[in-house]
């Protein structure tokens, strides 16, 4: 994965299968970063998030395509990993609830939200991929 060892490749993997929550910083059209926490689908070596049309991470996207992700740290502040790269607004892509793979992963989470995957669809409906340039793990 990008320049890590095989075995720091793998861990990083592994997380990125299993984290729940990844916090995605997009800058606005006056430069002003904006962090926000993200359900994630880790896929082809790109982040896949799902957003309302209206939100500041599609406006931001759309001026400044500059992004990075980062992953939480353990609890003691370790196992840092951040990416660096850009994003776009990928139209083609299926929605969520006709994306297995975040289904798997999210299910239980919509279902907490009171919301039906095809109801998740509707209005988190604009499908945004980060592709990394850079990683960084610490």
């Amino acid at each position: 994965m990008l320049n890590l060892s095989a075995e720091a490749s793998a861990e990083l993997g592994e997380r990125l299968r299993a984290e729940g929550i990844a916090w995605l910083t997009t800058v606005s059209p006056d430069g002003q970063p904006q962090s926000s926490p993200v359900w994630f689908l880790w896929t082809d070596g790109s982040f896949l998030v799902y957003a309302q049309p209206r939100s500041w991470k599609v406006r931001n996207i759309r001026a400044h395509p500059q992004v990075s992700v980062h992953l939480n740290s353990d609890e003691h502040g370790g196992n840092v990993a951040t990416f660096e790269g850009t994003a776009r607004v990928a139209d083609t892509v299926p929605p969520v609830h006709e994306q297995s793979d975040y289904l798997q992963k999210y299910r239980a989470g919509i279902a907490s939200i009171n919301m039906t995957p095809e109801q998740m669809g509707a209005e988190f409906s604009v499908p945004l991929v980060m592709t990394p340039t850079r990683v960084r793990v610490y």
